[in-house]
Formats: structure tokens, C-alpha cells, sequence
């Protein structure tokens, strides 16, 4: 009887432990935060975050109990710190510049295959390549490759910026050319800015921004247009393009899938802020059927089985909306975390 007793109670405990998963938010603030959250209730779990010191952490890379954050500064400052999480704490394991005097400024995405970190450079209008080290350090600058120009807004096109790096299993990393309004891709083996493998040239006035990659299928948001464009993969073949912003408020920020791929949701700033909702066709194309409005300035978002949490930066809160895994739809459950300027969240 003893023995049966035993075995439940590590069974209860071990249930309990996979209902709670790592939050963590980052900031334009002096640091990140990581955070106890409970899956089934949605909420986070009583007791005082732990914090990563560092300037500006606007966006996170996590890998295991590492974590990548890029400190986004608009000089020499800017940089991408490599963590380690664990025990409720985090231990710094050093940190790299983003780039050259002048291409390296406002890194603001960072992304990893545990082998290499790519660092994309906003303002500086590059993409940085590192190479991993076994702790999990960041060894010095291995490659920067610059972006260009020739979008149609000379307000916001005028200067090459790269908005996004994405690693894919076929080992390329693909890059947003925001100015240029294309997706290029580069073969990681061997690194260097002459290892170009193929460019996507989205539509006039698109202005990539984020990218999502679902088996033989890229999607991509545009920042000015508030269109997603459908890709095929590794072809890069344009497919289709959908509106997600009917406003035209030229502030679309990022897209994720749900867990079982059937959804695809896109927060969407500046005027009418919100997520639009799509459901995914069976050949990976793209139906609106949604959209949920939110607080200010969302930015950065995550999908999971229950829940969707979104950082909306102007009202420091992370508000949690319950999901309906058929429908896909949205309910506000009135939870927020309160955190000064949100504008990342992820679970590990």
C-alpha cells in the first residue's frame, strides 16, 4: 500500500509540474522577466518574477534553458546577451556587438538552431551571424550581411532594415529585407554574405516584417501593406496574399500558428489595434474568420493550446485571452500581467 501511495503521489507531482511551463516577457525597459504560468488556469503563479538585468530587451530566443536577448540600442551600445535560466534565476554567460559603427544598430530579433544565432539589425540594415559556443555563449561576430532599398515609402523605405531571421531544418536562414520588400535566403554552411540562395520579391509597398515557417509553407506579414503573403517552401513561389489589417494603419507586427496548425493569428498596431484570425486551408492557404480586438500597441504574441497571450507595449500589460481550440476564437478573460513596456512573450 505504501508503495501504490508513493507511486501516486509522484504521479500527482509530475502532472502538476507539466500544468506550468517558463514565461517570459521582454521589454523596452532595464530588463526581462521570467515567470511561473499555469496552463490550466491561465495565470502566472504567485511570487515575484525573476529578472535579467540589461538594457532594452525587446526580443527573445529561447533554447532549453537558454535564452538569447537582443538589447535594442541605437548605437554602439547594441548588442545580444546569451543567459542561462534555472534554480528561479539567470546567469549571464556574456554578451557580443550587433554589428559594425554603423550596421548594427536597434537589433530587434534574434533566433538560434543551437548551433548559430542570427541577429537582425533594424536601423543598422543587417543581418548578424554568430556561432555558438558549447556553454552556450555567443563567440565574436562571424558574418553581417547588409540589406538594401528600393520599397516605394520613402518615409519608412529610405534606409535599408532587416526585421527578421529565420532558421529552417534544410539549414538556410531566411531574412526580412523590409526596405527592399523581399525575402532572401542564405546557406549558413559555410557563413558570408555571397552565399545568397534564392530572393522572394513580395509585392510594392509590403514591407516584410515577420516570418512563420509550417512544413512546405512560408507566411509573412507586411508591416506597411497589413497583408500576409503565402509562400510555397523551399520554393519561395508566391501563393496567395490576404489582408489582415482593414484599416491600412501600416503597423502589422507578427504572426503565429496554433499548437495543431489549423489557425494562424497576427497582431496588428496603430489604429483598431487587435489579432485578426485566419483558419488554415488544407493546402496551408489562408481564411480570415476573426478579429480580436486588444489593448494598445501589440506587439509580440504567443499561441498555445488554451491560451493567447499578447504584449500590448502602451498599456504595460500582457493580456491573456482564453482560445477555443475548434473555433479558434478569442475571449478576453480579463487577466493582465503588469510589466513596463511589454513587447515579447514566450514559454519554455
Amino acid at each position: 500500500m505504501k508503495r501504490i501511495l508513493a507511486i501516486l503521489t509522484m504521479l500527482a507531482a509530475l502532472s502538476a509540474c507539466q500544468q506550468s511551463a517558463t514565461l517570459f516577457v521582454g521589454t523596452y525597459s532595464d530588463g526581462f522577466f521570467a515567470y511561473g504560468f499555469d496552463l490550466d488556469k491561465g495565470d502566472v503563479l504567485p511570487g515575484e518574477p525573476a529578472k535579467a538585468p540589461m538594457p532594452n530587451p525587446s526580443f527573445l530566443a529561447i533554447d532549453g534553458n537558454k535564452v538569447y536577448a537582443v538589447s535594442e540600442m541605437p548605437d554602439s551600445t547594441a548588442s545580444v546577451w546569451a543567459w542561462r535560466y534555472g534554480g528561479g534565476g539567470f546567469e549571464l554567460l556574456g554578451s557580443q556587438p550587433t554589428g559594425l559603427p554603423n550596421g548594427g544598430e536597434d537589433p530587434c530579433y534574434v533566433s538560434t538552431d543551437g548551433r548559430f544565432l542570427a541577429v537582425a539589425n533594424y536601423s543598422g540594415g543587417s543581418l548578424a551571424v554568430y556561432q555558438l559556443k558549447d556553454d552556450g555563449g555567443i563567440a565574436p561576430l562571424d558574418s553581417l550581411v547588409f540589406s538594401s532599398t528600393g520599397g516605394l515609402d520613402l518615409s519608412r523605405q529610405d534606409k535599408p532594415h532587416v526585421h527578421c531571421a529565420l532558421f529552417t531544418p534544410d539549414k538556410q536562414l531566411l531574412f526580412t529585407e523590409f526596405s527592399a520588400d523581399a525575402i532572401s535566403s542564405m546557406d549558413i554552411t559555410p557563413l558570408g554574405a555571397t552565399n545568397f540562395r534564392k530572393r522572394a520579391q513580395l509585392p510594392a509597398d509590403f514591407g516584410p516584417r515577420h516570418l512563420l515557417l509550417n512544413g512546405n509553407r512560408l507566411y509573412c506579414i507586411g508591416e506597411l501593406s497589413g497583408d500576409i503573403a503565402v509562400l510555397s517552401y523551399p520554393e519561395m513561389t508566391l501563393l496567395q496574399v490576404v489582408k489582415a489589417d482593414e484599416v491600412d494603419a501600416r503597423g502589422a507586427a507578427d504572426l503565429h500558428l496554433s499548437p495543431d496548425g489549423k489557425y494562424l493569428y497576427a497582431s496588428l498596431r496603430l489604429q483598431n489595434d487587435g489579432v485578426a484570425i485566419f483558419k488554415v486551408t488544407e493546402d496551408g492557404l489562408l481564411e480570415k474568420i476573426a478579429y480580436q480586438q486588444t489593448g494598445s500597441h501589440p506587439r509580440n504574441f504567443t499561441v498555445l493550446e488554451q491560451w493567447v497571450l499578447v504584449a500590448c507595449r502602451d498599456t504595460d500589460q500582457v493580456e491573456i485571452y482564453r482560445r477555443d481550440k475548434k473555433s479558434g476564437s478569442l475571449q478576453d478573460t480579463g487577466r493582465r500581467i503588469h510589466v513596463s513596456k511589454p513587447v515579447f512573450v514566450g514559454i519554455q
